[in-house]
């Protein structure tokens, strides 16, 4: 017999009235986070709550007070301990469904194993430097791994979705400037070479948006959906509260569509 309300006993129950969204798949699919920041913070949250089971998120720095605005899951005490963010994360994630596996990874994104790259159905990029977003771009390609870049700026933010080889991939948006950028840098003592990168605006409104933006678009591809993936770039505009739609092209000379023809 079946009674009223036995359906709110099913976590999952909202979600499998969506009819594309497969829950079997979204709970077997493994998802590759790099950046633990405020954008991570959100990703690792909404992948939770979406069903995700196996997450495996990478970042190297500790946690710091001015996180605490806009990352949802640092406490006061994560900063005075400057707790490892990925590890903090992990953690806090398994209080959101006690399911879930989320592996820290204390680290930089270029000390990943190769087979990281290709163990993964789908990369998000949660990132806050274009040296970083080009490695990852380039590796997720290379092994055919979908890739979804986004990024904040205060009120404005992006998201791109990359699928190789059908679509454009970040390094085919470059110019001039973007280069630039990434030959400023210093060294630090040993051989840590760290990529010059100025403290920028943010706010947890825009970060919430467009992170959720990038666990949808995963959501898309992990149940068969990339059909229905953004295919150019889309920016985000939080004071007129607009998204403008960025068309691009593969560029023809990008040494990652060269490899792939």
């Amino acid at each position: 017999m079946i009674r009223a309300g036995d359906e709110d006993g099913d976590r999952w129950d909202r979600s499998r009235r969506i009819r594309w969204l497969d829950m079997e798949r979204v709970q077997a699919g493994r998802y590759l986070v790099l950046g633990a920041g405020a954008l991570g913070n959100e990703a690792i949250k909404d992948l939770v709550l979406a069903g995700a089971r196996n997450i495996t998120l990478v970042d190297m720095d500790h946690v710091v007070r001015s996180n605490l605005n806009r990352c949802v899951l640092f406490r006061e005490g994560d900063s005075a301990g400057k707790r490892w963010k990925a590890e903090v994360v992990a953690e806090r994630a398994s209080d959101l469904d006690p399911e879930v596996r989320v592996r820290a990874v204390v680290g930089r994104i270029e000390q990943l194993e190769d087979r990281e790259w290709k163990e993964h159905d789908v990369v998000l990029g949660c990132l806050d430097n274009i040296a970083a977003r080009l490695h990852a771009n380039a590796h997720a390609y290379y092994r055919g791994t979908p890739y979804i870049d986004g990024g904040t700026d205060g009120f404005a933010g992006r998201v791109q979705v990359i699928v190789p080889p059908s679509t454009p991939c970040l390094q085919c948006g470059l110019n001039k400037s973007h280069y630039k950028v990434m030959e400023k840098r210093y060294s630090c003592t040993g051989s840590e070479i760290t990529y010059f990168r100025p403290s920028m605006a943010a706010e947890i409104t825009t970060t919430s948006i467009v992170a959720a933006v990038q666990v949808r678009e995963a959501l898309k591809i992990v149940c068969g959906r990339k059909d229905a993936v953004i295919r150019n770039v889309v920016h985000y505009n939080g004071v007129r509260n607009s998204w403008d739609e960025l068309e691009m092209s593969i560029e023809p000379s990008c040494p990652l569509h060269v490899s792939h023809s």
